[in-house]
């Protein structure tokens, strides 16, 4: 096997790679070096000096030295999950009403309180569509997110429904969870595909029925629910526009949970507060970086993820939260993880 070193932003780290010419052994000064995304293949980045490195603030940037195009979102990814300094600020509950006519905000933000701090909320409400896709309800949720990235120690971030029986993230660093308690259909149903986890209710009823209507999946849903289910059962239910519920969608891994519907209409909202309190006492760092390691990786081959995965472990070894996690163990008591 041979020891390659691979130049990443203000970190050298060394993976085993499959053994390569005796040009690739040697490395002479000015030559160039694999990137971490394509590392497996022995594509290279831009040119490297012998003791050329990114400073912190050049990590992610598009453009700078020794980062590849290929490379800037994950090296932004990476940014962003270790960008956890700032103290917390309690957020207020919120509207997002730029971008759309007078009239009540579509797309609602709060934080909750008591054992849920750190764990934010976007509720989505436009009663009269159903929570169906518009300009203003995509632009108000874009904005919210926005906003939220802001946060930066918002551990948690669930999408619920504020329109009874109906549900309907982009990118966002920390875990995020998709509680659906009734309809989730088309564009529904995708927003929940980009969500980390995704909560539902028995009673619930999803599915891309896009071809029902002579369209197709517009909004990641050809691409993210054969990550999901597998190609095949992805293929079936876009083919067919078969709607299922929340039993059939568990059973199918379409979600993580299902759970009985209750009275009052809100359920997998509920399941998915429990499940937003198991992840809340983790380190978060490690948390957003298993995130970036898991999303990153699924995008490449093996290899590739193996080495995407020994960045971010390398870029968590340096935190508080690290060492307090090993104090906590030996000492034998629960760690108190800060997000550094």
């Amino acid at each position: 096997m041979t020891v390659v070193t691979i130049i990443t932003p203000a970190l050298v780290i060394k993976t085993l790679l499959p053994p390569r010419s005796q040009a690739a052994r040697s490395p002479s000064p000015g030559s160039k070096r694999p990137c971490a995304r394509s590392a497996g293949r022995w594509r290279s980045c831009e040119t490297l000096g012998p003791s050329r490195e990114l400073s912190a603030g050049q990590e992610g940037r598009r453009g700078a030295p020794g980062t590849c195009p290929a490379c800037a979102p994950m090296l932004r990814a990476l940014t962003n999950a270790r960008r956890l300094a700032r103290p917390w600020k309690a957020l207020r509950a919120r509207s997002c009403a730029s971008h759309g006519p007078a009239g009540p905000p579509e797309i609602q933000v709060r934080a909750l309180a008591g054992a849920d701090h750190r764990i934010a909320e976007i509720l989505m409400n436009r009663p009269s569509a159903c929570n169906a896709l518009g300009n203003v309800l995509v632009n108000q949720l874009l904005e919210a997110l926005a906003q939220l990235r802001e946060d930066q120690q918002v551990r948690v971030l669930l999408f619920r429904s504020g329109v009874k029986g109906v549900f309907c993230a982009a990118a966002f660093p920390a875990p995020t969870i998709a509680a659906m308690d009734g309809f989730a259909l088309g564009g529904g149903l995708e927003l929940a595909l980009a969500c980390d986890l995704r909560v539902a209710a028995s009673s619930a009823v999803m599915g891309l029925i896009e071809t029902t209507r002579g369209l197709l999946p517009g909004a990641g849903g050809t691409q993210r629910l054969p990550r999901c289910i597998g190609v095949a059962l992805a293929k079936e239910l876009i083919f067919t526009g078969r709607r299922l519920n929340g039993a059939q969608a568990q059973a199918l891994g379409l979600v993580n949970h299902t759970v009985s519907q209750n009275e009052d209409g809100n359920a997998a909202y509920h399941r998915a507060r429990e499940l937003a309190q198991e992840i809340l006492p983790q380190a978060p760092i490690a948390v957003r970086l298993g995130k970036v390691a898991i999303d990153r990786g699924m995008e490449v081959d093996i290899a590739s993820g193996m080495a995407i995965e020994g960045i971010c472990y390398a870029q968590n070894i340096p935190t508080q939260d690290r060492l307090e996690g090993m104090a906590a163990f030996r000492e034998k008591r629960p760690p108190r993880f800060v997000g550094k």
